[in-house]
């Protein structure tokens, strides 16, 4: 049982501008069923052999897709969210960066009781080796097994898993939950989802500075997790004050440091990563046999 998207995933790309077109194609190469495009005023037409609609609501209706992928721009990507989630769709995932926060607000308080979970915005997206890719992640450096992958930071979501792959260790799904201060999946939701899954054994966790969320997750692993997890946080050097990468990468007011992520992930049990060249290994040495 994959978690968020499988081979029984039917992707919908809301947005088929030249991102929303070139990442369609490389999900459908890799085996994903793109089955529909949403762009308002092209319905009608075809791209690369996927018709598009109108709107979501149509597309979901034609084609029975019951996931999206949002290309759209940061003006609109709130209510691109939305109109998902008014359409049925179960798993959306958010590539779009720059999203007003008000807006993302706005959008996660409408989400409550619709029954569908975002994944993000600016957040590489999802793949399940062999299976399904939903994002822009690069699937190729994945193969199938035990352990789940969840991260805040999208390139040392790619770095994890190149290293888990070179070592032998596959993967059962690999989560980019995304850098912004306010996002859908949380560290805590993905990591109640990897728990309860058979087919994931061992967790990997990218965190970085900023905000609580590493904390939070260090204290659901500790009451709520029976299977092993590691772990990695960026950006150990940060000054106070200055945004690294992620608009939610920044320590303020003394809170959102490298070092108390890290004490409090040490004190769950937690496995730290020196550096990130030491996650893969990090992982191999607190869970032997993980490799196939």
């Amino acid at each position: 049982m994959a978690i968020l998207c499988d081979r029984n995933t039917k992707l919908l790309v809301q947005g088929m501008g030249r991102m929303g077109q070139f990442h369609a194609g490389l999900s459908a190469e890799y085996g994903t069923q793109v089955v529909a495009g949403a762009h308002p005023g092209r319905g009608g037409s075809e791209i690369g052999g996927v018709p598009i609609f109108d709107t979501v609501q149509a597309a979901v209706r034609a084609t029975g897709a019951n996931a999206s992928v949002i290309f759209v721009p940061p003006a609109g990507a709130a209510d691109a969210i939305l109109e998902a989630a008014e359409a049925g769709i179960e798993v959306a995932v958010c590539i779009t960066e720059g999203i007003p926060v008000l807006d993302m607000v706005r959008a996660k308080r409408a989400l409550v009781g619709t029954g569908m979970r975002l994944v993000g915005p600016n957040c590489p997206g999802l793949v399940t080796p062999l299976q399904c890719r939903i994002g822009i992640m690069p699937a190729q450096i994945t193969r199938p097994g035990p352990v789940g992958v969840i991260s805040r930071s999208g390139t040392l979501t790619y770095e994890a898993v190149d290293q888990l792959s070179r070592l032998g260790i596959g993967q059962s799904t690999c989560v980019g939950i995304g850098g912004d201060p306010v996002i859908g999946t949380t560290f805590i939701d993905a990591l109640e989802l990897f728990e309860a899954d058979p087919e994931t054994q061992a967790v990997v966790m990218i965190g970085e500075i900023g905000g609580s969320a590493e904390e939070e997750a260090a204290e659901f692993v500790q009451s709520n997790m029976k299977k092993p997890v590691a772990a990695f946080i960026a950006g150990q050097n940060a000054p106070p004050g200055k945004r690294m990468g992620h608009a939610g990468a920044i320590i303020s007011g003394g809170k959102g440091k490298a070092s108390d992520k890290i004490a409090a992930l040490e004190a769950a049990g937690v496995p730290v990563a020196p550096s990130p060249a030491a996650i893969g290994q990090t992982l191999a040495d607190h869970v032997p046999g993980l490799s196939a």
